[in-house]
């Protein structure tokens, strides 16, 4: 068979997207919101915060050793994890309602992937030119000294991007400062160095050799997106009634042109290559690059801006019809958002209140089993429990332990002659407690006795509890 009459293969080569300098409003947009974040990644491990003596001093930390997230003034313990499910809810919730409301404005301006993908093509521009420049050298075949030197250039480049990225990422695990002193003297954790070399990898590969593919072809939310969208969801669109029939003339009989003059400026500023004109892609991110280089080019003709804009779908079709598009209230505040707002701020509120009720002492009781109970040589009845004890608190905290609900009870603790025990600043401390009953009680000779267990602090009097059960004989 000859090569001609070979079938075409299943996979096409990638074409790389090399989008064209841009600027106008959406742009700017974009690098302010790029600088802004990436300055919120890089700098908040460094930002301080007094605790105490007894705990950490950093705002944002995930202390993986001791179990907690520090973040500013609220401290999650592992048994409060309902916070960061919550938070993940609020996340999912938040990213429906601005999906319904304005398209993948997400996607576009605020996903880490598209940060740092713009932050990669601004340094590959920097260093090998725009897109004409970058295109003719991706298709020189020639490596001369001068491709040598642009290509290694970039590369480099990328390589400390993506060690910056993966450091910064380890210092919000560990003191930041202390860590950045290791980091250089090279006596840090081999587990810090392995991760800013995986993190470092991994940002090139997604930021300036995947790029776009990590959004086509790797994220499922292009795919769950057309869920979340509507005729009334304000997206990037064109308004193909005002648009066609493109050309940069007129024709020869009297029937004139649309306003698109063919110029292609919003196919190359496209990150992703696609071209607007063909309606709503599943590559689309709404970035509106393609806005800022169509208004430009509509100034320069002499025509209105707005051929290609942010609109809603059904603003298109009754523009097309002569009539006035809708209040964009009206897009925003319909059925589906309002539900999503309302889940959203339940979810936040409730997070909210759980927040300022929770308090800054705690326990879990555990009743051993194994045995149920002990008959001590006088007849007593003892059972005993494993509390831990949680101090919430900067400082250490003397906790008092009592017992109600049955009047003969009585409270011993392993380790000291009292009923008063020590807990560690913001530690957690598990304590053996015995609880009696004497001979003659009822608990003594119940199979099953209800009881409330508290602790105190004594310092100043908070109180918290837990309801068990004391185990007797069954006469």
């Amino acid at each position: 068979m000859s090569t001609t009459d070979q079938e075409p293969g299943l996979y096409a080569a990638r074409e790389p997207v090399f989008p064209k300098r841009v600027s106008g409003k959406f742009r700017n947009l974009k690098w302010y919101l790029m600088a802004l974040m990436l300055g919120l990644y890089y700098l908040t491990p460094f930002i301080r915060w007094d605790r105490g003596p007894s705990l950490p001093d950093q705002a944002v930390l995930l202390d993986l050793a001791n179990r907690r997230f520090y973040f500013f003034m609220i401290e999650i313990w592992p048994h409060e994890f309902y916070f960061v499910a919550g938070l993940l809810i609020m996340a999912g919730l938040g990213l429906f309602l601005f999906t319904s409301a304005f398209g993948r404005v997400w996607c576009g301006y605020a996903c880490p992937q598209t940060v740092w993908t713009d932050l990669f093509i601004l340094v590959e521009r920097w260093i090998e030119g725009d897109r004409n420049a970058r295109l003719r050298l991706h298709r020189q075949k020639k490596w001369d000294m001068r491709k040598i030197r642009l290509r290694i250039t970039k590369y480099l480049s990328w390589v400390v991007i993506g060690a910056l990225t993966g450091g910064a990422w380890v210092f919000y695990f560990t003191d930041a400062p202390t860590l950045l002193v290791d980091l250089v003297k090279g006596t840090a954790h081999p587990i810090a160095y392995t991760t800013i070399a995986v993190m470092t990898g991994t940002t090139i590969f997604f930021g300036g050799i995947a790029r776009e593919q990590i959004c086509i072809y790797a994220c499922p939310w292009p795919r769950i997106q057309a869920a979340m969208m509507d005729e009334d969801t304000i997206t990037v669109a064109y308004r193909e009634w005002r648009g066609e029939p493109r050309g940069k003339g007129k024709r020869t009989n009297d029937t004139e042109l649309g306003d698109c003059i063919d110029c292609m400026a919003c196919v190359n500023v496209c990150p992703m290559g696609i071209d607007i004109r063909d309606g709503q892609q599943l590559e689309c991110i709404t970035c509106a690059l393609c806005i800022d280089a169509c208004d430009e080019m509509m100034e320069k003709v002499g025509k209105p801006r707005g051929l290609i804009d942010y609109m809603a779908l059904s603003d298109e079709a009754s523009e097309r019809s002569g009539n006035a598009p809708k209040n964009i209230w009206k897009h925003i505040l319909r059925p589906r958002t309002i539900l999503y707002t309302t889940l959203w701020s339940l979810v936040g509120i409730g997070l909210v209140v759980a927040l300022f009720m929770r308090s800054d002492i705690d326990l879990t009781v555990a009743p051993v089993r194994n045995p149920t109970f002990v008959t001590l040589s006088d007849g007593t009845i003892r059972n005993t429990y494993e509390v831990r004890l949680r101090n919430k608190h900067g400082d250490d905290r003397p906790f008092k332990i009592s017992v109600t609900g049955a009047d003969a009870l009585e409270v011993r603790l392993e380790g000291t002659d009292g009923d008063i025990v020590t807990v560690p600043a913001d530690e957690m401390k598990l304590q053996r407690i015995y609880v009696l009953a004497p001979p003659d009680s009822d608990a003594a000779h119940s199979e099953r006795t209800d009881f409330r267990m508290w602790v105190e602090d004594t310092t100043n009097a908070d109180r918290v509890y837990k309801d068990t059960v004391f185990n007797g004989r069954s006469n």
